[in-house]
């Protein structure tokens, strides 16, 4: 009885249950993507709020003007250095694997990509558009829109600002962590509902690509899946053994986290209560505040993995023999491409389109192969990202000394009785 009460029971029982319903029962199965779109919705109310609320706090609580810029900078640094790791080891992968070499591509030329490049083509990927982007047209328009990067670029201002007034600010701030509770009280009764979200996204995706679309290109998604594998093993799991946390108790710390993002395939639906998680871990909330939302827009592992992989694999698959200052130079275009993925509907194929249409020689319709497996590989990606995240704040708290070693230690003891 403990167990069926249990939320990572739940999902993974939704998991599959959904994959039952989508296998045998496909028209219905795809009917039923309207729970996860709903579930998601919910997730999605919640998130700006909480971003705002988080950062405010997390800075005007710190009120050290310079500790804060130290996080923000170190954090960056560290997103990009690990970013541009990911980024090379999909494109060594490709290389390796050649999954694109000897696919018929004859039926690319008849699917409809025209959405995902028109998107690409309305959305500006270059530094300056994606700079622009991140300030919002009015400070309330940012989180009235849910929009992830204006919302974080207007709570840090307004952080900043309550950090200057010192105890001034501090009734705001109380008011705010007082707001904040309710948010996440919120999310915990949304939460209960996740097994439903997960059962309906998976049932969608079996019931409308079916089992069958595994097959042809079952070789790309398993060097995806296994590349993801071992660079959060290898990688990241180097990275946490440097700082003294063991990468497979971390993942299993999150894990009800890393089950809903496998059934949702979003990692935003799991970013709320990722937050509170590390604040139990041991990070300090002021870090967590600030790291984790700014981890979403520019500490994307698991996409970048996949945009180069995939960008190869298309680039085999219509015989284009690039060269080493061509594989170069498309590295550097993904490691501009990359960063605007989160903002945008449908990332993962509309940031594609941006980066072929950059890099011309690789045709753009190409992307009409990857869309019947693209769905399955979102999951992968999205927990890539997500651990990627966790163990980000973790790093930057611990070498800030912005970590509680006691706490942790004590949340150790707890969970090995």
């Amino acid at each position: 009885m403990k167990l069926v009460k249990n939320l990572t029971f739940q999902v993974i029982f939704a998991i599959v249950l959904g994959i039952i319903v989508g296998a045998i029962w496909p028209e219905f199965g795809a009917g039923l993507k309207v729970l996860a779109d709903l579930f998601i919705k919910l997730i999605k109310m919640l998130i700006a709020p909480i971003i705002f609320l988080t950062v405010v706090i997390g800075i005007g609580g710190m009120g050290d003007m310079k500790k804060v810029g130290k996080i923000g900078g170190k954090a960056l640094l560290y997103f990009e250095i690990v970013s541009t790791i990911a980024l090379a080891i999909g494109i060594g992968v490709a290389l390796i694997v050649n999954a694109g070499d000897g696919i018929d591509t004859s039926a690319a030329g008849d699917a409809d990509v025209s959405k995902y490049t028109t998107a690409a083509s309305e959305t500006e990927h270059g530094i300056g558009a994606f700079i622009g982007s991140i300030i919002p047209d009015n400070f309330v328009g940012a989180l009235a829109n849910g929009e992830l990067l204006p919302t974080l670029f207007a709570a840090v201002l307004f952080g900043m600002a309550a950090a200057a007034l010192g105890e001034k600010s501090r009734p705001v701030i109380s008011f705010f962590e007082q707001v904040s509770e309710i948010f996440f009280r919120i999310v915990g009764m949304v939460m209960k509902f996740s097994p439903i979200g997960a059962f309906g996204a998976m049932a969608y995706t079996i019931g409308n690509f079916g089992l069958s679309t595994l097959g042809n290109l079952g070789q790309l998604m398993g060097a995806v899946y296994i590349t993801m594998f071992l660079f959060i093993v290898f990688v990241l799991g180097s990275i946490a053994a440097y700082y003294r946390v063991n990468i497979f108790k971390f993942i299993s710390y999150i894990k009800e986290e890393i089950f809903l993002v496998v059934g949702t395939s979003s990692s935003e639906s799991a970013l709320p209560s990722l937050m509170r998680k590390l604040e139990r871990f041991g990070c300090s909330k002021q870090t967590v505040g600030l790291v984790v939302p700014t981890g979403y827009s520019f500490n994307l592992d698991g996409t970048a993995i996949y945009l180069s992989m995939a960008a190869l694999f298309i680039a085999q698959a219509y015989g284009v023999d690039l060269t080493w200052i061509q594989i170069l130079t498309l590295l550097g275009i993904l490691m501009i491409t990359s960063k605007g993925a989160a903002g945008v509907t449908g990332s993962g194929f509309i940031t594609l389109a941006a980066t072929l249409a950059a890099f011309p020689m690789i045709p753009v319709e190409g992307i009409a192969l990857l869309i019947g497996v693209d769905r399955f590989m979102s999951e992968a990606r999205a927990v890539t990202n997500l651990i990627g995240n966790g163990l980000a704040t973790v790093v930057i708290s611990k070498s800030e000394k912005e970590f509680d070693q006691a706490q942790y230690e004590a949340l150790k003891a707890e969970r090995a009785h």
